[in-house]
Parts: structure tokens; sequence; C-alpha cells
């Protein structure tokens, strides 16, 4: 069974950095995608970025390229979503999930598996 734990949430100020942490268990890296996902509240969930279990670079939903970036760690079977110069905006449960295949997806309901979600609150 894949088990994705997400860690790394917290309340921070506007302008601050935060690393999240996805550590996934039951199924190695570089045969599953991942993705990071977020929910604002009274919102849907949107996609954030994603990278494929074949490796390359990751694949960003425009609105968050530039402030954040997706990387993994393959040894430690862990991703991380590092985000900078956080906004309000940025307010958000954030989630990660798996997928089997290489392809990156946006859409939520092509992942299969789904950590607990992080919170993360940004105040002005």
């Amino acid at each position: 069974q894949v088990q994705l734990v997400e860690s790394g949430g917290g309340l921070v100020q506007a302008g601050a950095s935060l690393r999240l942490s996805c550590v996934v268990s039951g199924r190695t890296l570089n045969i599953l995608t991942v993705g990071w996902f977020r929910q604002p509240p009274g919102k849907e969930r949107e996609f954030v970025a994603a990278i494929s279990g074949r490796g390359g670079s990751p694949y960003y939903a425009d609105s968050m390229k530039g402030r954040f970036t997706m990387s993994r760690d393959n040894a430690k079977n862990t991703v991380y979503l590092q985000m900078n110069s956080l906004k309000p905006e940025d307010t958000a449960v954030y989630y990660c999930a798996g997928r089997g295949g290489a392809s990156t997806r946006a859409g939520a309901y092509e992942y299969d598996y789904w950590g607990q979600g992080t919170q993360v609150t940004v105040s002005a």
C-alpha cells in the first residue's frame, strides 16, 4: 500500500519561506509520479506542481512558477516543495499525491494516493 506523509507546514509571515516534505512508502519514487496540490479555505483543490518518477524537470501550474520549487530525493523516497516569498493567498492545506506512470498530470482525479495534508498559514 502506498502511503504519503506531508510535513513542514506552519504559520509564517508574508515574505517568509517554507519547505514542505512528503515521505513516500510502499513504492519507490522512480516508478511513482508525485504531485503537490493545495486547497485554500472555501475553495477547490488546485494543482501546484508534479514531478515524474522517470526524472526530468518538474511541471508547475503557471501561477506557481517562480516562487515554488519542487524537487525529490530518491535515496530518501521524499519529495519537497520549497515555497519562497509567501503571500497570504498561499494559505491552504497542502497535499502530496501519487500516481503510477511517468506522466505528470494536473488533475486531482488522476492521482490514486493522497497524504493527509499539512496546513500552511501566511499572515499579512
